[in-house]
């Protein structure tokens, strides 16, 4: 049995001549949050419907907690809340009706399904909506309530498909909250989102997908320190004095390119990560009398980071890659 909470190997998926996974392997360890990143139609729904147990790999195998998710689906379910970019309500059912059906439906009881659905609605701030109808609230009111349905039967592994798509900065800062909060409880959490800035701030590891290939996993301070696609590095300079002196003096500079003036200095970009190229720099200023009075290295932001591992893929891929030949699926 496997120690990671998802472990993914060697997964395809084809739609006919359509190939949406190729060939991915990842493992996501217990009591983690996972960012997963890709364009639209890169790969990231088809992967997280074949863990949720709602479609079948053409070939390779996925586990939740150590158990296949295509021989055993019903005890994967059991382990698992899914909570997919869109999802079904109901007319003329209330917040609490809604949630008291698929507490019925999971085989809550009496009093212990009355306290179950008690804690959910107390955790996603759903009390004061429970007469409200659940096919008539806000975007950020029923994501919540999309998360209450995926709680109720207190998962070890929550799946979540674009949770934040559509929700005013409000509601994706309380959903925020909400996911860092049950990371503690020790819950693992695989979530997909096109907003970069706001995975970064409460993932432990982002992977990112690209036409049905992975092309990164790590965690997000590494890829902010990273070089860019070139190779360089940018730093921020601030002077004590004119700062058109720090572009006059980068321009005679070797392997230094000015970028952008500041009120009291500017940025520059050295070609190198080696940080005793970017002392040798600094000590060059200070010998040529520019009074610095901060020198620091930027991070990168992490869309700039993901246009660049996309940028690099597609300079080294061949300009005619043979496609690989259709897998024969596992028995």
């Amino acid at each position: 049995m496997s120690n990671a909470a998802i472990t993914v190997h060697n997964l395809y998926r084809f739609f006919g001549p359509l190939q949406a996974v190729n060939g991915v392997s990842f493992e996501i360890p217990h009591g983690s949050v996972c960012g997963f990143v890709g364009a639209n139609g890169a790969g990231k729904t088809t992967t997280m419907r074949i863990l949720a147990s709602l479609d079948y790999p053409t070939m390779g195998h996925a586990e939740i907690c150590g158990i296949n998710v295509t021989h055993h689906p019903a005890e994967v379910r059991r382990l698992i809340g899914w909570m997919p970019d869109h999802f079904g309500n109901y007319d003329n059912m209330t917040v609490l009706e809604y949630l008291d059906f698929y507490a019925r439906a999971l085989g809550y009881k009496g009093a212990e399904r009355r306290q179950r659905i008690d804690e959910v609605m107390d955790f996603t701030d759903l009390v004061p909506l429970a007469d409200r109808f659940s096919n008539k609230l806000s975007k950020g009111m029923t994501q919540r309530l999309c998360l209450g349905r995926s709680l109720l039967h207190d998962p070890q592994v929550l799946i979540m498909d674009e949770p934040a798509a559509g929700l005013d900065p409000k509601a994706r800062v309380e959903l925020k909250h909400l996911i860092r909060v049950l990371a503690k409880e020790g819950k693992t959490i695989f979530i997909s989102s096109h907003i970069l800035s706001e995975l970064g701030e409460m993932c432990d590891s982002l992977l990112f997908i690209n036409n049905g290939r992975i092309v990164h996993h790590g965690d997000s301070e590494s890829l902010k320190k990273s070089t860019d696609l070139l190779g360089g590095v940018l730093y921020d300079v601030q002077l004590d004095g004119d700062p058109q002196a720090l572009s006059d003096w980068a321009v005679l500079q070797p392997n230094i390119e000015f970028l952008e003036s500041r009120k009291n200095g500017g940025r520059i970009r050295i070609d190198t990560e080696d940080p005793n190229k970017a002392a040798d720099v600094l000590a060059r200023m200070v010998k040529d009398q520019l009074r610095v009075v901060d020198f620091h290295r930027e991070q990168r932001n992490l869309e700039d980071a993901f246009i660049d591992i996309l940028a690099n893929l597609e300079k080294n891929q061949p300009a005619f890659a043979t496609p690989p030949p259709l897998p024969i699926e596992e028995k």
